[in-house]
């Protein structure tokens, strides 16, 4: 009988550890950016389907969060791909710090599209020389994207009163008259600029022919977007900018049949996840192994190669 109880206990300490192992931990952004909603609803879905257990978490973004896949605070990521082919390089926003490659990428999601969110006096980005701007926060995809972008325009950070906020610190600031403009990098709309356009007017900068297509030679991981008019109520002309990719990662320990039960489980539920939101109509399985600069999941890689998609071996 004591032999008995004794497994019994074991059994029951296995299946404990086993179900706390299955919860994943999945590190997103803002929770008033597109990450953290799209997140969410994602996840929700592969729980529905599939039984996969996830806690969303808030965070800085990009870097952050593939620092915390490095630390081992989280399970997966939303991130930037310009920011992930940063980090496993090892240059700009991790030059310091080093390379990381303690991740993998699973999938692109969706695109995310730089924003640049001005007063209506402000015509062109060159007219933010001098002015307040916020160029997100410290180290984050955002912050680079700006500076890309004025040393297209032949500035630079000291150009302009650099502030760097969140997008919804920067949204709250310029509402109260203390910011002439912000960076936003979200999918769009996102709700921090939605929610500004029912108390302040504003406009979107678009980029330059002559600038997108240096950003284009010398940055190859943007591409260019077209925002038409009305996607914020208060914007009424087409916008041209540039836009890089939400891309999925996780560690790059994470278990092949977890990585390909989830990549699985999001491409054969597109209607599901875009009925919770509306970045689900963009996934698209033969969009989301492209823009990928960095190894990928072998558990992703199976799933796509069954596709058709990517070669194997």
């Amino acid at each position: 009988m004591k032999k008995l109880i004794a497994l019994l206990l074991v059994i029951c300490t296995l299946l404990s550890v086993t179900s706390c192992g299955n919860k994943l931990f999945l590190a997103t952004g803002s929770e008033t950016g597109t990450y953290y909603a799209f997140g969410i609803a994602f996840t929700q879905v592969l729980k529905d389907k599939c039984g996969l257990e996830f806690t969303v978490q808030s965070t800085g973004a990009s870097k952050a969060n593939i620092q915390l896949i490095d630390s081992g605070d989280v399970d997966l990521a939303i991130v930037q791909n310009d920011v992930m082919d940063y980090a496993y390089n090892g240059t700009n926003t991790f030059a310091a710090d080093g390379a990381i490659t303690s991740f993998a990428a699973i999938c692109t999601m969706y695109p995310e599209v730089v924003q640049i969110v001005a007063s209506s006096n402000i015509k062109s980005v060159a007219d933010l020389k001098g002015k307040k701007v916020s160029v997100g926060d410290v180290g984050s995809g955002t912050e680079f994207n700006a500076a890309q972008i004025f040393e297209a325009y032949g500035m630079t950070f000291d150009d302009i009163q650099k502030q760097n906020l969140s997008f919804t610190d920067s949204a709250d600031k310029y509402k109260d008259g203390q910011l002439d403009a912000f960076f936003v990098t979200a999918g769009a709309p996102t709700v921090a600029i939605t929610e500004l356009a029912t108390a302040s007017d504003f406009t979107i900068l678009s980029i330059g022919e002559k600038e997108l297509s240096y950003l284009q030679e010398n940055y190859g991981f943007y591409t260019r977007f077209d925002m038409t008019a009305g996607t914020y109520a208060n914007v009424k002309k087409d916008v041209t900018t540039v836009a890089v990719s939400a891309t999925l990662i996780c560690d790059v320990n994470l278990d092949d049949q977890t990585v390909y039960d989830i990549t699985k489980g999001i491409f054969e539920n597109i209607d599901a996840i875009t009925a919770a939101h509306g970045k689900g109509a963009e996934l698209s399985a033969e969009k989301a192994v492209q823009g990928i600069s960095t190894p990928m999941h072998p558990g992703a890689t199976k799933y796509f190669s069954e596709l058709g998609l990517i070669a194997v071996g």
